[in-house]
């Protein structure tokens, strides 16, 4: 990538080591990228979400919350490139970060020009193989699900949700639209060993339904595929201005 295709290009250095900081800002700036930076996680998070960057430069070791943990919240909601940066050079934490949704990896101490060819070379490949982004907050008629900060309102009302019920509310909300079988919900959810446990899905979906849905026993919004599945559904009747789902 060029100093001109660098122009324009946003890149968000997370990390609470000053100095590095300014190391890193220098010198991405010098090859023409805009630089945004966070000094924890959840300052890097609200920018992801609020500032859409092209690309993450990403402390493992952060304040508040841990880079893994940063880089999987990241991945819940945008398809951004990562690059972990770390003093840890171990293979098991290099696994770790890829499992979170890493895109790659470099430890320090580094040259600067090592992490200036490890960015080019990421965003050319996510260039290439496009991607698309979920919007931080998915509406839904009237729900509101906050990708970022894991709250959700049905009309400007916060709803108070079970770890799990979220997490099945935010998998539906990422694939709105589209049905998603029992299986890859109950894998995503709660994992491949309970891949034909029916039974839980059928019940959290009946909870969440009692919590979103005005009427729970005629779904608006979760609805039901005979046999295959559920869809976080755009509201029948509703206006594209009113109620939208993305």
């Amino acid at each position: 990538m060029t100093l001109a295709h660098a122009e324009g290009t946003r890149v968000l250095v997370v990390d609470d080591d000053p100095l590095l900081v300014r190391l890193v800002r220098t010198h991405l700036e010098k090859a023409g990228y805009r630089v945004l930076t966070a000094a924890d996680g959840d300052q890097a998070l609200e920018l992801a979400a609020t500032e859409l960057p092209d690309l993450v430069v990403l402390d493992l070791m952060l304040p508040r919350l841990h880079g893994l943990e940063v880089c999987r919240r990241i991945r819940e909601f945008s398809l951004v490139p990562v690059v972990m940066l770390t003093a840890r050079g171990e293979p098991m934490d290099r696994l770790r970060g890829f499992e979170m949704g890493a895109d790659d990896y470099l430890a320090k101490p580094f040259m600067p020009a090592e992490l200036l060819a490890r960015v080019r070379a990421v965003l050319r490949r996510s260039q290439q193989g496009g991607g698309a982004t979920t919007p931080a907050v998915v509406r839904c008629g009237d729900i509101a699900i906050d990708l970022v900060r894991r709250r959700v309102s049905v009309r400007d009302e916060l709803v108070k949700l079970t770890a799990t019920e979220f997490r099945l509310l935010q998998h539906l909300a990422v694939n709105a639209g589209k049905v998603l079988s029992h299986a890859e919900l109950l894998i995503t959810v709660w994992g491949p060993e309970y891949r034909d446990d029916r039974d839980y899905l059928w019940a959290y979906v009946r909870h969440l339904r009692r919590k979103l849905e005005p009427d729970p026993e005629h779904p608006r919004h979760i609805i039901s595929s005979p046999g295959f599945g559920y869809v976080l559904e755009h509201p029948p009747g509703a206006t594209e201005d009113q109620d939208t789902c993305r």
